[in-house]
């Protein structure tokens, strides 16, 4: 049992753009606070996933319990929440917030307000979070923090007189940040003798402990040996462990009104879990629920199939359970011609895709293959209703499809002047509209209406060239609006490639479909007969490209002799060629497949 009084406790999250020191602010505050010992540190302690640490970034949301003793002489319990900057985990972001009271918003001195910071800074004002605003890496030659406090107060309206001035890597005035979280931020609300309500934060599967729930306790107390029962499944359990992080795993006797820790509870079913939901105690229960979580909108699918068609058991079961430990993620079972049975999977985004894919083959051992990635359609029939299209290959025969509407987004996007022409071609060449542009000292901003199916290739990559690297971008769901779209077909040999099906704006799909047939034409290996490969709209051909067939030589074996002896053979082999052409099945390798779609993609 914890000896703190609820009004010693506080909860937070540290938010920020990619790369502004969120983890390594986190880092600092773990040492300070003595959570590990300098031979237990390492640097971003909290991305504990082997993806996390290679690429830098920070994926899931991750807790840890700290002891502060402040100037006052009192000792505070702080629950840390460090989240991810990326807007393809923005869903990580809003769990997080919901448990907390707090945040803490990490702002680089050298390059200012970003898009995700303002994406995150209006997700905590929206949860009704106190926000402590802290100026980070002041120990950088080009960081301006009388600028970027003018920033921060033109641009988002916090006040900056008492922002704190930090440098996370040095470990640079870490103590006012902390004397900043147990005078600034408010203390949780809630009542230790009220019937247990507690808020499920997160879930994940251990193969030593089954299924381990972070729960966020509102009101009552959680023990061990208590009957727990899940709100919106009505699934009843037994609490075996109660524990928190620090970043270890302690257990304790029980949690209390305002504290963040874990549960086991020898839970097995994947379905058990709900992120959002509430649990409460069995025999006494809570009258109502609390309010969850608003449910994630998977925003681009694809189809995922073992390269091996045995896995396919496998990979229904390492779905499950990377869903329990990513509520964002989506999936159905699909079966597709060329590649067997499947999953239809939707995502938050492509970094959200990329990094599902890798933990897949990672964490389970699978090797898979993913069709070209591709937005939700709404087709509005002649009949007058209207069917969701995830697989460009359910898309029904146009006679019936009286229009089609596709999802729009609303980017906001942060550049130097002087990429600013650039940004604006590339927003422009994807259809986009531009609805606002302002200035901030020398950093634009644009905010534009795109299709998402623009979005969804490679307007990342290409933004990022354009600007050196120097754009941000932060984007939101913007509704559905009528477009001319068709659906290209990819036939080889004839046969139709269901994987490589894919939607595009009329005026880009002639384009498209002959970048693809070229592509395919030198992956697909050459056969003794000619192959045709055709990227077709509807019934019409519009682009094609032929492999040639492998000469074998017929005629090596005569010596001189009668010509028509020759020309006998010729011919005997042309008909032979061209009863393989008809019959021959062409096998498209795997490594074809995956290099199309990467191209495509």
């Amino acid at each position: 049992m914890t000896d703190t009084p609820i009004e010693r406790i506080r909860n937070f999250a540290i938010i920020a753009h990619i790369d502004h020191g969120k983890s390594t602010l986190a880092d600092r505050l773990i040492q300070v606070t003595g959570g590990l010992t300098a031979r237990e540190m390492t640097a971003q302690v909290l991305d504990s996933m082997e993806l996390e640490k290679e690429r830098g970034i920070t994926i899931k949301a991750q807790t840890v319990r700290l002891s502060y003793t402040a100037k006052d002489g009192l000792t505070y319990e702080l629950n840390l929440m460090d989240t991810p900057g990326h807007v393809d985990f923005a869903y990580e972001v809003s769990r997080s917030l919901a448990a907390c009271e707090g945040s803490l918003l990490v702002v680089d001195a050298s390059q200012g307000v970003e898009a995700q910071t303002l994406a995150n800074v209006y997700q905590a004002i929206d949860a009704g979070h106190e926000i402590v605003p802290i100026l980070n890496k002041i120990d950088l030659p080009a960081a301006e923090t009388e600028r970027v406090k003018q920033q921060i107060e033109d641009v988002i309206g916090l006040d900056t007189s008492d922002a704190v001035e930090i440098s996370a890597k040095t470990g640079l005035n870490i103590e006012g940040v902390l004397e900043a979280l147990v005078k600034r931020l408010p203390a949780p609300k809630g009542d230790g003798n009220a019937p247990l309500k507690a808020l499920l934060v997160d879930s994940w599967y251990d193969q030593y402990l089954g299924v381990v729930i972070l729960v966020r306790i509102k009101d009552g107390r959680m023990k061990r040996g208590q009957r727990i029962r899940m709100m919106s499944s009505g699934a009843v359990h037994s609490v075996e462990q109660v524990g928190v992080f620090t970043p270890k795993m302690i257990p304790m006797d029980d949690l209390g009104p305002g504290e963040i820790g874990f549960i086991t509870a020898a839970i097995k079913t994947v379905a058990d879990c709900n992120v959002g939901d509430t649990i409460t105690d069995d025999r006494v229960p809570t009258s109502e629920a609390l309010p969850g979580f608003k449910p994630s909108i998977p925003v681009v699918w694809c189809g995922l199939y073992p390269i091996d068609a045995d896995d396919f058991e496998k990979l229904r079961d390492s779905l499950g359970k990377l869903r329990l430990n990513d509520a964002s993620f989506h999936y159905d079972p699909e079966t597709s011609a060329a590649l067997g049975f499947g999953f239809r999977c939707g995502f938050l985004g492509l970094l959200h895709l990329e990094i599902i894919q890798e933990r897949l083959t990672r964490e389970f051992d699978l090797e898979l293959i993913a069709t070209a990635p591709s937005v939700v359609y709404h087709i509005y029939k002649t009949n007058g209703t209207m069917q969701e299209l995830h697989n460009p290959v359910d898309m029904p025969d146009g006679s019936v499809i009286d229009h089609i509407e596709e999802p729009w987004i609303k980017a906001t996007i942060m550049v130097p002047d002087e990429y600013l022409g650039s940004v604006l071609g590339l927003c422009t060449e994807r259809r986009g509209q531009q609805v606002d542009l302002t200035y901030v000292g020398n950093r634009a901003m644009a905010v534009y209406r795109i299709p998402l199916n623009e979005v969804v290739f490679d307007f990342y990559d290409r933004l990022k060239s354009v600007s050196r690297g120097y754009a941000s971008f932060d984007y939101a769901m913007d509704g559905y609006a009528e477009a001319d779209l068709v659906r290209i077909s990819i036939l080889v040999n004839g046969d139709l490639v269901d994987a490589l099906s894919f939607i595009a704006h009329r005026a880009a799909a002639e384009n498209r479909g002959r970048q693809i047939c070229a592509r395919l034409k030198d992956l697909i290996p050459k056969q003794l007969f000619k192959i045709a490969i055709q990227a077709a709209i509807g019934s019409r051909v519009v682009a094609r490209e032929t492999i040639s067939a492998l000469s074998k030589d017929v005629t090596a074996k005569c010596y001189g002799g009668d010509i028509s002896r020759k020309r006998k053979l010729l011919e005997k082999q042309k008909e032979g060629k061209k009863r393989m052409r008809q019959f021959g099945k062409v096998e498209i390798p795997q490594s074809a497949f995956l290099a199309a779609l990467k191209m495509d993609a």
